[in-house]
C-alpha cells in the first residue's frame, strides 16, 4: 500500500527558512506531478507549487521567488525549500502526487495526499 510521508515542518521566525520533504513508501511504481498544498485556519486548501517532469515548476504568486520545489522522480520524493518565510505562510502543508502501482501487467494511477505538516511563522 502506498503512502506519502512528510517531514520538516516546525516553528520559525519571520525571514527564516524551512525545508519540507515528502516521499512515497510502499509499492509505488511511478511518481507523477508532485505538488505541495497548504491550508491555513479558516481558509481553503491552496496550491503552493507543483512540478512536472521535464517542465518548469509552477508556483503560487504569493511564494514566487521565496519557495523552490524539487523532485527526484525516480526516488519518488518531492521537497519544498521555503525561504524568507512570512507569518502569512503559516499553515498545514500537504504533499500530493499521482502514483502508479503495478497490478499484474497494468499500472493503476491514484492520487495520494500526505498527512500534513504544520508550519508556523511567528516571532
Amino acid at each position: 500500500q502506498v503512502q506519502l510521508v512528510e517531514s520538516g515542518g516546525g516553528l520559525v521566525q519571520p525571514g527564516g527558512s524551512l525545508r519540507l520533504s515528502c516521499s512515497a513508501s510502499g509499492n509505488a511504481f511511478n511518481f507523477n506531478t508532485p505538488a505541495w498544498y497548504r491550508q491555513a485556519p479558516g481558509k481553503q486548501r491552496e496550491l503552493v507549487a507543483s512540478i512536472v517532469r521535464g517542465n518548469k515548476p509552477n508556483y503560487a504568486d504569493s511564494v514566487k521567488g521565496r519557495f523552490t520545489i524539487s523532485s527526484d522522480f525516480n526516488r519518488f520524493t518531492v521537497n519544498l525549500q521555503m525561504n524568507n518565510l512570512r507569518p502569512e505562510d503559516t499553515a498545514v502543508y500537504y504533499c500530493n502526487a499521482d502514483i502508479g502501482t503495478l497490478q499484474g501487467d497494468q499500472i493503476h494511477v491514484l492520487n495520494f495526499w500526505g498527512q500534513g505538516t504544520q508550519v508556523t511563522v511567528a516571532s
